[in-house]
């Protein structure tokens, strides 16, 4: 005992000495060592989302496996755990949620550790087989630097949070194909199963010239065929990332599991490729294995898209527990790879949107899930507001760099709008164009976000109202010329038409601001356009929020609630054999325990209440006690006074 403990009290000091800032958990686990590292401090990282999951540090991307399970939803993405740069050694890092905003960390899933994924463990899907069953299918990258595609299973299947996967030790289950190069063949989709028991899949190519969704047949989950034709192609695509594949109601805003198949829904076929996820919606033939769009891919503005701005490669799941399909993309920087360095970090997730067929059967709808709504505090609200041209209104009494908006614009002489042939036209283009600076009838109207108070930094989201040859367009614009003073930044201006007639209702715009990351839903979520901006000035207490219109004819704001959003609660890492007594069986409203350390501990909220010394000495006496004191056997009682001294 003497000499762990002065081993524990020297390695202190030295950590001390050399000015190291303990900031999450994640690294004081049983498969990583404890690990020097310097990060700027909350204060210095304006940029951090409050509540949109991103990882502590490092690179971030595509979301893997989204799966509720047993009680718990579950939410793998691609990271590297050595830089905040994309590299080999991509792994399948691992949260968990009862909520899908509330997060908390668990080990990597995945890990490059076999010659079927020796150099990275890439993108995949989780599939539930009957039996409640959950699997993993994930391209590795071998030594060869192939695309190969891997089976892995949980090693506890009655464990809900699935702590510990196990490869399969014959993978890999596919390889690629003559006529497919190695680095062509990717990111399988979760898989469902036909009326006749047969499970299908398929995998992200491109070949002869065409982007392709290769289908792949199997009996038992472990030997596939690859099916004569690809269940889609298209020509004017490039190679298909993440796929994605599945059934939409017809007659509700329900979602249906993958495998669902009848007269009842239809099927969405979606693709990522240059730098955007791209859908297309048809009917599923199962006894040809065909997919038959209402529309193919044409290649320009006019192919629908699940975000017109930064949001990519998404990836969709059934959540069994409310029927509803969520869906969920990685959200890159705007900034560079040096900012990046700087920061220690790259990359966040959007904020999981559940997702339905229109009632005009054309396209999708989105809507953030309402769980978010449990972040909303100290709403307020304008009714009624009159905004002439030129008009600029600020909207007070909330956090404006962390906020949840809603408002609903009324138009009247509507016959006054402008003319436009959007046959012709890319609403991105207009966008550009005619930015928020530059005035029309009706529009350019909506609001200011991360706003300096002079408006010298601002991100307008807005719309504009034009006549066609048979009705009226709107446009809603993503406009982030004046996002920064800085120059070194990523400020394209994004824009998308909405399929509303603003005649029947209202022209309305929700969006979701926190700190460097912006979601608007236009229309009801009819078109969504994501941003990242990085104000200079408009951070944190700095930032403002202005409703405006710069058209020459006046519209209305018939309604307008706007709330601060609290912080999510987002922890890095929980290690399991460090709290025994933690059962995995047993849910988090049934443990204080469990929710303490999940939420509590290792959080923001406990590192501002005692800056990075306090965090320090707090985790190196709790692990003083049980490594010295206690063994992995014993009763937690210390660990459990600290946890309690630490709640107080």
């Amino acid at each position: 005992m003497d000499i762990s403990l002065f081993l524990f009290v020297g390695f202190s000091c030295f950590l001390l000495i050399n000015g190291n800032k303990v900031e999450d958990c994640d690294y004081l686990t049983d498969k990583t060592s404890l690990q020097s590292f310097h990060v700027l401090l909350q204060a210095e990282q304006p940029y951090r989302t409050a509540y949109h999951f991103q990882s502590p540090q490092n690179w971030l991307n595509d979301p893997n496996g989204p799966m509720y399970y047993k009680g718990v939803y579950h939410l793998f993405y691609q990271y590297n755990p050595n830089s905040a740069w994309f590299g080999d050694g991509m792994v399948w890092a691992h949260s968990a949620s009862y909520d899908l905003i509330n997060w908390f960390g668990l080990d990597h899933a995945l890990v490059p550790s076999e010659p079927f994924d020796a150099i990275s463990c890439w993108s995949g899907s989780a599939t539930i087989l009957p039996g409640d069953k959950p699997v993993i299918l994930y391209t590795g990258i071998d030594a060869n630097y192939n695309q190969v595609q891997n089976l892995a299973n949980p090693k506890n299947e009655s464990d809900p949070l699935l702590v510990e996967w196990v490869k399969y030790s014959r993978n890999p289950l596919m390889t690629p194909p003559d006529g497919v190069k190695g680095d062509n063949f990717r990111d399988p989709t979760t898989a469902w199963q036909g009326p006749d028991g047969t499970w299908k899949v398929v995998i992200g190519s491109y070949s002869n010239n065409q982007g392709m969704a290769i289908l792949y047949q199997s009996q038992d989950f472990v030997h596939w065929t690859m099916h004569r034709d690809p269940l889609y192609s298209s020509s004017k695509t490039e190679m298909w990332e993440c796929p994605d594949f599945f059934p939409v109601s017809i007659n509700s805003t329900n979602g249906v599991d993958t495998s669902v198949e009848n007269p009842s829904v239809r099927h969405v076929m979606k693709a990522s490729f240059n730098s955007h996820d791209y859908y297309i919606v048809g009917t599923y033939v199962t006894e040809q294995e065909r997919f038959l769009p209402d529309a193919d891919f044409t290649g320009t503005s006019s192919d629908l898209r699940f975000d017109y701005g930064k949001f990519y490669p998404s990836k969709s799941f059934f959540d069994g527990k409310k029927n509803r399909r969520i869906l969920c993309a990685w959200v890159n920087e705007s900034d560079s790879m040096e900012d990046d360095l700087k920061k220690g970090w790259s990359g966040v997730q959007s904020i999981p949107r559940k997702i339905w067929l229109d009632r005009n059967g054309k396209q999708l709808v989105q809507w953030p899930v309402e769980e978010l709504n449990s972040l909303r505090d100290n709403e307020v609200y304008v009714y009624g507001k009159q905004l002439e041209s030129g008009s600029v209104f600020e909207v007070s009494g909330i956090t404006a760099s962390q906020a949840d908006i809603e408002i609903m614009f009324e138009l009247p002489k509507l016959e006054e709008a402008e003319f436009i042939d959007t046959s012709l036209v890319d609403p991105q283009l207009i966008c550009d164009k005619q930015d928020a600076s530059v005035t029309g009838k009706f529009g350019p109207f909506g609001l200011l976000a991360l706003a300096t108070k002079d408006l010298t930094e601002q991100t307008a989201i807005f719309f504009r109202v034009f006549r066609d040859h048979k009705d009226y367009k709107v446009l809603m614009c993503s406009d982030q010329k004046r996002s920064s003073l800085r120059n070194e930044l990523d400020k394209t201006t994004y824009g998308a038409f909405i399929d509303i007639d603003p005649q029947r209702e209202m022209v309305s715009l929700r969006t979701l601001i926190d700190h460097s990351i912006i979601e608007s839903f236009g229309g009801k979520g009819r078109s969504v356009i994501t941003t990242r901006v990085y104000p200079k000035l408009a951070i944190n207490d700095e930032a403002h929020l202005f409703a405006f219109n710069n058209g020459s004819l006046s519209v209305r704001v018939s309604r307008l609630n706007a709330w601060s959003m609290n912080k999510a609660q987002i922890t890095a890492g929980w290690n399991p054999k460090l709290y025994p007594r933690i059962s995995r069986g047993r849910s988090k409203e049934h443990d204080p325990l469990f929710r303490s350390v999940d939420t509590r501990f290792c959080s923001d909220h406990f590192y501002n209440k005692t800056g990075p010394l306090g965090v320090y000495w707090v985790l190196k006496l709790g692990f003083l006690i049980r490594f010295v004191y206690l063994d992995f056997e014993s009763n937690s009682l210390w660990l459990d006074l600290l946890l309690l001294l630490y709640t107080f």
